[in-house]
């Protein structure tokens, strides 16, 4: 369309399509309208000859001034209301064919949809990321911790936090009582347990055996006993209940509750908060599990491994065990302690660790480990010459109608002030490495023969000190020869483990067993993998001056 002059000398818009597709209007030199078609009438409530500022909205006028001054200095289209409506207008430079009068021609485009739609995309594109962040951090928190106490405060703190006013989590219990834990608006977390009739709360009881959740607008919060809010929230006026999907059973269910006022859960809401309930249910299994199998474990290998301890005649102590397979329970890595071994327990007696491993894997290998605990029980007297207990136990296994062999290492500690003193003697085992509290790793000189193959065995001894916050690590291969990686073929091999231990100066014992666990089976990842056995003996940074003369060493002070 362009400004043309008519037959009778009036300016006009020469309509190539009609009706014309949007309101237009071409304004002159001097800022009047000089033509505007019927839509930009109606839509203006202008006719041609009206000076454009005060006709039109007050953002049209700027925009037009702006394009006079220079068409660059409007690169972007101008847009703004009309009446309820809002509108993106567009210039165009003409001049009249006539009198070479030049017009600017304004068309207005009707963007109102266009922007409801964007706003509505861009705010169900904002929810989705903050949905998604919130799920990778659900995720993170979730699985930091196999303790199912820990999995079902983080879930109820979580939802209490991201998807409504306060949150329960209950988990399956031994008749009325279930662990529970709660979250209000505060953000505290409470857990315990309480004697409750998951019956009395609408969809719970239906939710703690797996069965797909009641919508929420079938459920009155007012029916709810007093012990899903106590106190967590004073009306409630909405609540979703859903299941906790676990491996295979369910793991419990997580009622959500809203204040009276609030918006109830939209049924989007409630499919995000299954998708919640998804994760922390598989994470509240996981931890359920584990705690399953670490009881079973130590009710079947209790005469195979003895009890954690922290201390042992005052040197500090963490060890860490694990089967093959994720349906052993035991296997040929082992480990004992005997307190003050040979001597009357005190300062001068030295107590004895030993760790082993016996060629195999499963009940065959623990059964031969059993035999070989029983025997250097036996020979605990002789603990003192370590080259004659590895004699006696070589002629005890050569003895035995069986093809498997031993490996092992021997440590006699003793406590010296603040120092612990160490003597060490491997039996074709890996060499112990001592992991100073300044980070530098050393290996320790000792090796000699396996236990098992060979009328003779060789054996050489060595002795070390440990500086308070200093720790001698003992492990089996399960450790260095634990295979995976990148591409899956490679072994995890004592240089990893030297850079890895470089970064662990001065960590707890505890902290160092299950760091070096927890390395070796991300490197298998989900692969066969070998019994691991990881023993951290520890100079206590923390010790009584009695037992410096007392003078504690101003570094060391408790």
């Amino acid at each position: 369309m362009e400004v043309t002059q008519g037959v009778t000398g009036a300016r006009r818009l020469d309509h190539v399509l009609h009706p014309p597709p949007c309101p237009a209007l071409a304004v002159d030199a001097s800022g009047v309208i000089a033509d505007l078609n019927d839509a930009a009438g109606s839509l203006l409530s202008a006719a041609a000859g009206s000076p454009l500022a005060g006709t039109v909205p007050e953002w049209l006028t700027t925009a037009h001034n702006d394009f006079r001054r220079g068409p660059d200095a409007h690169a972007e289209p101008a847009s703004g209301p009309i009446g309820e409506r809002v509108f993106e207008a567009r210039p165009k430079a003409r001049e009249d064919r006539a009198d070479g009068a030049a017009y600017t021609v304004w068309w207005l485009f009707d963007v109102t949809d266009r922007q409801r739609l964007t706003r509505e995309l861009t705010s169900e594109l904002a929810t989705e990321r903050e949905r998604t962040a919130f799920l990778a951090e659900a995720s993170t928190r979730l699985l930091a911790s196999l303790n199912l106490e820990r999995c079902m405060e983080a879930t109820a703190g979580l939802a209490a936090r991201h998807l409504a006013d306060a949150a329960m989590v209950i988990a399956p219990g031994t008749g009325r009582a279930y662990p529970v834990a709660r979250c209000g608006p505060d953000g505290r977390v409470e857990y315990g347990e309480l004697l409750v009739d998951p019956a009395e709360v609408p969809g719970l009881a239906e939710a703690m055996q797996g069965f797909p959740p009641v919508p929420s607008r079938w459920i009155d919060p007012s029916t709810a006993p007093d012990w899903v809010a106590r106190g967590a929230v004073r009306d409630p006026g909405a609540m979703v209940v859903t299941a906790l999907p676990g491996h295979g059973v369910p793991a419990g269910a997580l009622v959500l509750l809203r204040e009276r006022g609030r918006e109830a859960f939209s049924a989007g809401e409630e499919l995000f908060a299954q998708l919640f309930a998804a994760r922390a249910g598989a994470a509240m299994s996981a931890a359920r599990l584990y705690a399953e199998q670490a009881s079973i474990t130590e009710t079947l290998m209790r005469d195979l491994l003895p009890p954690r301890v922290r201390e042992l005649d005052g040197v500090e102590l963490a060890a860490r065990y694990r089967p093959s397979g994720d349906g052993e329970r035991v296997g040929g890595d082992f480990y004992d302690l005997y307190p003050a071994a040979g001597s009357a327990p005190g300062p001068d007696g030295e107590s004895l660790v030993v760790l082993g491993d016996v060629c195999g894997k499963g009940l065959e290998a623990a059964v031969l480990t059993g035999k070989i605990r029983n025997t250097l029980r036996a020979l605990l007297s002789l603990a003192g010459d370590h080259r004659r207990v590895l004699e006696l136990l070589n002629a005890t296994l050569l003895d035995t109608v069986t093809a498997r062999f031993v490996t092992l290492v021997m440590a006699s500690v003793s406590r010296q002030g603040a120092q612990a003193r160490l003597r060490l003697t491997s039996a074709g085992h890996a060499a112990p490495l001592v992991v100073r509290a300044s980070g530098r790793v050393e290996t320790v000189a000792t090796g000699g023969s396996l236990i098992g193959v060979l009328d003779t065995i060789t054996s050489t001894s060595a002795t070390v000190l440990l500086e308070p916050g200093d720790t001698c690590l003992l492990y089996t291969d399960g450790v260095t020869e634990a295979v995976g990686g990148p591409l899956g073929e490679e072994m995890f091999g004592e240089a990893r483990l030297r850079a890895e231990l470089e970064q662990c100066g001065g960590m707890p014992p505890e902290a160092l067993v299950e760091r070096v666990h927890m390395l070796a089976s991300q490197w298998a990842g989900g692969r066969r993998r070998d019994d691991l056995a990881v023993i951290a003996i520890t100079a206590p940074r923390r010790f009584h001056l009695s037992a410096v003369g007392g003078h504690g060493p101003g570094r060391f002070t408790a």
